[in-house]
């Protein structure tokens, strides 16, 4: 199954097709890039701000783990440049997306189905397994999600956190208290304030809100059992064309397989899988030269949003299949 959900999604050849959508402002981030396929401009990235992922830094500027990788697929053809990130804040709607020729989109099934794209783009390999947990006071009894039984979850309406609470009671069999919530704000001051018992979210969701002042006394810990888990995608529009769909594919498998160390059996780096396509612009070196810009995958998602950054999040998922995350790239076996 792992296989299948992460092993699966290098792009297929896709011929030219609809026309790209007029351009849309975005927010420039330091960094090198290539030219999309359609402007000798910078790279475009876009997706859904989420903590150590996609954040605003001030003036205009976005980091985190979404925009790192969009820096890396910008130094896999070694062109120098602007990279440009935007933030959809309307996921739902297909306009948020690929306002820019060469965009590369950060996607989620869920962002996908709701907006309509599946005919549009090319789902492209994993960049990130997005977890939605709960998480308790340190000095709570509960060290399972089923020691919550009977207890009050704050949560967002109409999150995958809630769709995983209902599926993870349903199939406990236990009975539990929804106290759902329309604005974060008030479901965070409900948390601290005692008024439920747990509160579930995407886990750097969780990791943000204990980080806040309000949070500090209680010291939260997340429970190990994942309520839902999904990939978010690195996708292009189908208008781009195969071209592009491959250097990007190829771009983040890289990134993936460098995370695996090598052995006296298998090569690791960025020697995992050799990929010399100059007829995708992917010439001699180009692999070494964008891990020297960026690291491999793992070391972006520590520095982002692991015990390099202020959220101390475990990997988790977000590991080599080897190292018993969902992280699989093609390698020279």
């Amino acid at each position: 199954m792992r296989r299948a959900l992460l092993g699966g999604l290098l792009a297929a050849a896709c011929s030219a097709g609809a026309a790209a959508t007029g351009a849309g402002p975005a927010a420039t981030v330091d960094g090198v890039g290539p030219p999309s396929p359609a402007t000798r401009g910078a790279l475009h990235c876009a997706g859904v701000p989420r903590p150590g992922l996609a954040q605003a830094q001030g003036e205009g500027r976005w980091g985190g783990l979404l925009v790192e990788v969009c820096r890396a697929i910008a130094a896999a053809a070694g062109r120098p440049g602007p990279v440009d990130f935007r933030a959809v804040t309307t996921p739902a709607e297909a306009r948020g997306w690929f306002q820019q020729p060469g965009e590369v989109a950060f996607l989620s099934g869920r962002d996908i189905a709701v907006a309509g794209l599946a005919g549009r783009i090319v789902p492209g390999p994993t960049v990130f397994v997005v977890q939605d947990l709960a998480m308790v006071p340190a000095a709570s009894p509960a060290q399972h999600l089923a020691d919550l039984a009977g207890a009050g979850v704050c949560f967002m309406a109409g999150s995958t956190a809630e769709q995983g609470l209902e599926a993870a009671f349903e199939r406990l069999g236990q009975p539990w208290l929804r106290h759902p919530f329309s604005e974060r704000g008030e479901m965070e001051d409900a948390y601290a304030a005692g008024h439920c018992q747990a509160v579930a979210a995407e886990a750097s969701e969780l990791a943000r809100i204990r980080l806040q002042p309000g949070q500090a006394a209680l010291h939260s810990r997340l429970l190990p059992e994942p309520l839902t888990t999904f990939p978010l995608l690195a996708a292009t529009a189908v208008a781009d064309g195969a071209r592009w769909a491959a250097s990007v594919a190829w771009a983040v498998y890289t990134l993936a397989a460098a995370s695996q160390p090598g052995n006296r059996w298998f090569a690791g780096g960025a020697d995992a899988m050799p990929v010399a396509a100059p007829e995708l612009g992917l010439g001699t070196g180009w692999q070494a030269r964008m891990l020297k810009a960026t690291g491999s995958l793992q070391s972006i998602f520590e520095r982002n949003l692991g015990r390099g950054s202020r959220y101390g999040l475990p990997a988790g998922p977000n590991r080599p299949v080897d190292q018993g995350g969902l992280w699989l790239a093609p390698y020279v076996e």
